[in-house]
């Protein structure tokens, strides 16, 4: 069984978010009688030019994976090439709006078995962002009677409500939630009271909320360090941001550390008490069910997976108001370090049960064969 996997962006890239990570994560689980053959671009979101060594042939990714890092010219022939010699037997595609590695190979190859991944991309809150040019793409999409064409992956039982609003009722979707990053049990960090350290590991953009967790740091009064990774997706959004950062009180210390690398991010988890991401939407959240899995308990909003977690000694879900996320950071830096360590072996409880990889990768086989 070969799975032909087409998307913009794959390790070492790691700009693009989820859907990068969503891939590593699948093919890091071992499934009996499936090849993956993963076709992607040699650079990463801002353009950088990945550091790899082979370019425009298949190289080993691990025992039964192939990445094939295609350069710029000819990307569409050499895709075209590569899914006639291999002949697979699911094209995957993963994602809709890049022409290259979406929307080429669902319009344009022929006679293949695709199944179109949406990555969170059909959410009300995605499609908020760039309206306008998304709406018409979708439309044109549905005229070309696409859902005839392709069955579709959801992660969950909401993206497929999100499919089907879209391109129609009668979609077929197949759903398979992602699979979780392979960590492993971590130690947990000395707390204080009156004192928290919260961390941010996300592209900086208006979906992930990063000014409203600055907005409710104005009304906190413990101590904290509040520290931010990650690429800067919007420039104007994110000097909002330093304009809150200059007028907070003196007991509020906010470093942003840049861009992180993947392999560093456990690390950066380790060094801070609580991970925090009101996001306005989350198909899934990695680095959420990341941090969660690391022991860290988690503040988070309700439009994500990753609910109940109150319930769950877990973290807190909140509204996206300031008074709620001002209650949650209080409570986690009220807490005294015997209460913080419970949540924190509770939160990585609770990330493995949710994760339930097992069932996942029954729903994967399930789809692919």
């Amino acid at each position: 069984m070969i799975v032909f996997i087409s998307l913009p962006y794959f390790s070492p890239a790691f700009r693009a978010g989820g859907p990068i990570q969503s891939i590593a994560n699948l093919v890091s689980y071992h499934v009996d009688g499936i090849t993956y053959y993963i076709f992607c671009s040699n650079l990463d979101l801002n353009g950088e030019v990945l550091n790899v060594q082979i370019l425009d042939k298949w190289t080993s990714y691990n025992f039964f994976t192939k990445v094939y890092y295609a350069s710029s010219n000819n990307i569409t022939k050499k895709l075209k090439q590569e899914i006639q010699y291999l002949e697979p037997n699911k094209l995957f595609i993963i994602g809709l709006f890049d022409f290259n590695f979406n929307l080429y190979p669902l319009l344009y190859i022929k006679n293949q078995n695709i199944i179109l991944s949406v990555r969170g991309m059909l959410h009300p809150g995605a499609l908020l962002q760039k309206k306008i040019k998304k709406s018409l793409f979708l439309n044109v999409l549905s005229l070309l009677g696409i859902a005839n064409k392709v069955s579709f992956h959801a992660t969950n039982e909401e993206e497929s409500v999100f499919i089907k609003n879209v391109f129609g009722t009668k979609s077929k979707v197949n759903i398979a939630n992602n699979l979780p990053k392979k960590i492993e049990a971590q130690s947990i960090l000395t707390k204080d009271e009156n004192f928290l350290k919260l961390v941010t590991i996300a592209l900086i953009s208006p979906m992930k909320n990063h000014l409203l967790v600055l907005k409710s740091l104005h009304k906190i009064t413990a101590n904290i360090e509040y520290n931010i990774y990650g690429p800067i997706m919007d420039k104007n959004y994110w000097d909002q941001c330093k304009n809150e950062i200059t007028n907070l009180p003196q007991n509020i210390k906010v470093i942003y550390h840049g861009e992180i690398e993947p392999s560093n991010i456990l690390t950066a988890l380790n060094q801070n008490h609580v991970f925090i991401m009101p996001s306005q939407s989350e198909n899934y959240g990695h680095s959420i069910a990341e941090a969660l899995l690391a022991g860290k308990p988690v503040i988070t909003s309700f439009n994500t997976p990753w609910s109940n977690l109150k319930e769950n000694s877990a973290g807190f879900n909140v509204d996206l108001d300031t008074e709620d996320i001002v209650k949650a950071i209080h409570f986690f830096a009220n807490a005294a370090n015997v209460e913080y360590a419970t949540f924190s072996k509770l939160s990585s409880i609770y990330a493995i049960k949710k994760s339930n990889a097992d069932e996942a990768l029954k729903d994967y086989q399930k789809m692919f064969f």
